[in-house]
């Protein structure tokens, strides 16, 4: 017998509103469990990425392990190549400069510091860093200052160009031996009597810069040649051809005709490295 369409309409909502309910229940469901999955996946990417940036980010700054690196191999650059009359300074400083803030470097696993070839650290300089283990392989410098700390000569006051130096215009003091590409004066033997050749404020340190070239011999004079090599030294008589100045070459002819080529080193004297 066919049922009443009376009868079938009821039946009918009644299946649409239990799907609905059903899909309502469904998405109550996924949207209780969607925050924890989603914490996880966040919490995971998020994890990444700190990890790669505590690896290296050197935009950011390059990790304390990895300046420690840097620190340690730029001293034992300094104190092989440090010049010579400065062993057993007293007190080294490292100061790390910072890369050029327009880098963008990829994060990297590994960095390995390195001494470019022909480096000498003393006073401002670089190392190189190296990234060995990232998706993205570079090479940058980092700029480091040496700063080596040690007994010289200071000014006692201020001292114009042109000036005599005397015992009372120098005292002992720590100065920075790299702060500076001329050497720095120890000896008060060396400055005391010598004609400043640029102005000296007080309390700096005395360089050898700061003191005019003496000239130890004119063109003409008769000099004595010193050559000198490993466990001999020859002396011998020449003519000045130069002017002999302290810190330049000058040339002499022999009495033999020869012309050499030598430093000069004191009065009337030129000494020859063989």
């Amino acid at each position: 017998m066919p049922s009443s369409p009376t009868l079938a309409r009821p039946a009918l909502a009644l299946r649409r509103l239990a799907r609905a309910w059903l899909a309502t229940i469904v998405l109550l469901a996924q949207a209780v469990a969607m925050p924890a999955a989603w914490a996880q996946t966040t919490g995971s990417v998020a994890s990444a990425t700190i990890n790669a940036a505590e690896a290296t980010a050197p935009e950011a700054g390059i990790g304390i392990a990895l300046e420690q690196q840097v620190r340690q191999l730029a001293l034992s650059g300094t104190q092989a190549g440090a010049p010579l009359g400065t062993a057993g300074l007293p007190r080294f400083e490292i100061v790390i400069g910072q890369l050029d803030a327009r880098l963008r470097l990829a994060p990297c696993q590994h960095v390995d510091p390195y001494l470019p070839e022909g480096t000498r650290l003393w006073g401002k300089g670089r190392i190189g860093l190296r990234c060995t283990q990232g998706a993205t392989k570079w090479n940058v410098y980092l700029p480091v200052t040496v700063k080596a700390f040690g007994p010289a000569l200071v000014a006692a006051g201020n001292a114009a160009a042109g000036s005599v130096l005397t015992a009372a215009d120098l005292m002992p003091g720590e100065v920075d031996l790299a702060d500076d590409a001329s050497p720095a004066v120890m000896n008060a033997e060396l400055a005391v009597g010598r004609t400043l050749a640029r102005p000296l404020k007080g309390g700096q340190s005395l360089r050898q810069s700061h003191l005019k070239p003496r000239q130890w011999f004119a063109a003409g004079d008769s000099v004595t040649v010193v050559a000198q090599g490993a466990g001999f030294s020859v002396a011998g008589g020449a003519q000045a051809l130069t002017n002999g100045i302290e810190g330049q070459p000058a040339r002499v002819r022999t009495d033999g005709g020869r012309v050499l080529t030598g430093q000069p080193v004191g009065d009337r004297r030129l000494e020859l490295s063989l």
